[in-house]
C-alpha cells in the first residue's frame, strides 16, 4: 500500500502507472536541461532510474543522487499546466459556515433540579456558480438551526426567529460532550453541503450546454462526498503530512501554477490527491500550496484529467492579499460565498434574545 511505498528509500513509486511514460519523457527533458546534460530519467517497472551520461550512460536508482541532484530530479517532475485543457462551462464552489448561538441547558423530565448542557447553533451551506453566461452568482443556499445535545428527551426549540431542531450527538468514550456536539454539528453541515451541491447542479439546467459540463469544487476534504460526480476536494491547510521529507522538496519547489503528479492516498478512506501552487507572491515554502482530492473510484486516466483540470480552473480564482486575508488559498468565489452565508445566518443578538425568550416561556 501507499504507506509502505512512502516509507521506503526509493523515489516515488506512487505515480499512476498509465501516466509514467509521458511523465518521464517530459521530466527527462527538464532534468537534462537542469543538470547541463548530465542526467536523464527513465523507469523500469515503476521504479525511477537516472541515466548518468558522465558515467558511461550508467543506469542507477534515483536514491543514489546527492541532495542537490535529487532536488533537480524533483524539480523536473513538477508539472506545468496543459494549455490544451480548458475549464468546464460552469464551475461550482460549495462551502458551509457555522456559528454557536448559545449554550443552553436541557431540563431532566424526572427532576427539575437537574439539566444537561447543549448547544444551539446556526449553520448554512451554499453554492456559487462561475460560468460565461451569467458570471459569478449564488446558485443555491440552505440555512438551518439546531439544538445539539446528548439528552435523549430533548425536543425542538421554537423561537420567534426560527426553530432549533434537535440533533442528538453520540457520546463516545473519552470524548467530552462539547466535542460530541461539535462533531454532530459538523456532520449536519456536511449533509447540508451535499444537498446544496445536488440542488445547485439541478439548477444548472438551462445555462450549461450539456450534462457533465461542470466541475464541483468542495471547500474541504472530499470524505463523505466522493460519490458526487466531477467533484474535487479543496484543502487549504496542511495539518497532516502525507509525503516523506525528500518528496516534500518537490512540493516546496513548485512554481505558481505547477502541480505534483497524482498519487493514491490510502488511510481510513482512499482517494487520489496532488499538490498545486496557486499564483502568489514569494514567501514561505508552502505559500500558495493547496491539496486537491478526487474519488479513488475513478479510472487513473480520469483522475489525471481532473488534476489537469484543477490547474486550468483554480489558478484563475486565486485571491490577493490586499483583498482576502487568507490569500491566495481562499479563492475569490469561496471568500465571497462565505460572506454571503454568514449574513444569511441572521443577527446573532436577535437569535440569542429569541432563545432567552423561548427559555423563559418554557
Amino acid at each position: 500500500m501507499l504507506g509502505n511505498l512512502l516509507r521506503s528509500d526509493h523515489f516515488p513509486r506512487w505515480l499512476v502507472a498509465s501516466a509514467l511514460d509521458v511523465l518521464v519523457t517530459d521530466a527527462s527533458e527538464s532534468l537534462s536541461e537542469l543538470s547541463g546534460g548530465q542526467f536523464e530519467l527513465t523507469h523500469d517497472d515503476g521504479e525511477f532510474l537516472v541515466v548518468d551520461h558522465a558515467d558511461a550512460d550508467s543506469h542507477r536508482p534515483v536514491k543514489t543522487l546527492s541532495g542537490g541532484e535529487t532536488f533537480q530530479a524533483s524539480l523536473a517532475l513538477a508539472l506545468d499546466p496543459d494549455r490544451e485543457v480548458e475549464p468546464r462551462a460552469a464551475t461550482l464552489f460549495v462551502d458551509g459556515v457555522r456559528r454557536i448561538d448559545a449554550r443552553v441547558w436541557v431540563d431532566e423530565p424526572a427532576d427539575d433540579t437537574m439539566a444537561s448542557p447543549a448547544l444551539c447553533a446556526s449553520y448554512a451551506a451554499g453554492a456559487v456558480c462561475c460560468c460565461a453566461g451569467e458570471g459569478v452568482h449564488l446558485l443555491a443556499f440552505d440555512v438551518r438551526r439546531g439544538l445539539f445535545t446528548t439528552a435523549t428527551h430533548a425536543v425542538d426549540i421554537p423561537t420567534t426567529v426560527g426553530t432549533y431542531g434537535v440533533s442528538r450527538a453520540k457520546l463516545r468514550p473519552n470524548t467530552a460532550p462539547i466535542q460530541a456536539w461539535s462533531l454532530a454539528l459538523q456532520a449536519r453541515l456536511g449533509d447540508t453541503e451535499i444537498n446544496t451541491a445536488v440542488t445547485a447542479r439541478a439548477a444548472l439546467d438551462g445555462h450549461v450546454g450539456s450534462e457533465g459540463g461542470d466541475l464541483l469544487v468542495i471547500d474541504g476534504p472530499l470524505r463523505g462526498r466522493q460519490h458526487l460526480p466531477r467533484a474535487l476536494g479543496y484543502i487549504k491547510s496542511h495539518r497532516s503530512g502525507y509525503l516523506p521529507t525528500h518528496l516534500n522538496r518537490l512540493v516546496a519547489s513548485l512554481s505558481p501554477g505547477q502541480r505534483t503528479p497524482i498519487f493514491l492516498l490510502g488511510s481510513s478512506w482512499d482517494r487520489y490527491t496532488w499538490y498545486l501552487r496557486l499564483p502568489c507572491l514569494p514567501g514561505a515554502p508552502r505559500a500558495g500550496i493547496v491539496r486537491l482530492e478526487c474519488s479513488a473510484t475513478l479510472k487513473s486516466a480520469d483522475a489525471i484529467r481532473m488534476a489537469w483540470l484543477s490547474q486550468a480552473t483554480l489558478c484563475r480564482y486565486a485571491s490577493t492579499e490586499y483583498k482576502v486575508t487568507r490569500a491566495p488559498q481562499n479563492l475569490y468565489p469561496i471568500a465571497g460565498l462565505e460572506r454571503q452565508l454568514r449574513r444569511r445566518l441572521g443577527d446573532a443578538t436577535l437569535l440569542y434574545r429569541g432563545l432567552r425568550r423561548a427559555g423563559t416561556h418554557h
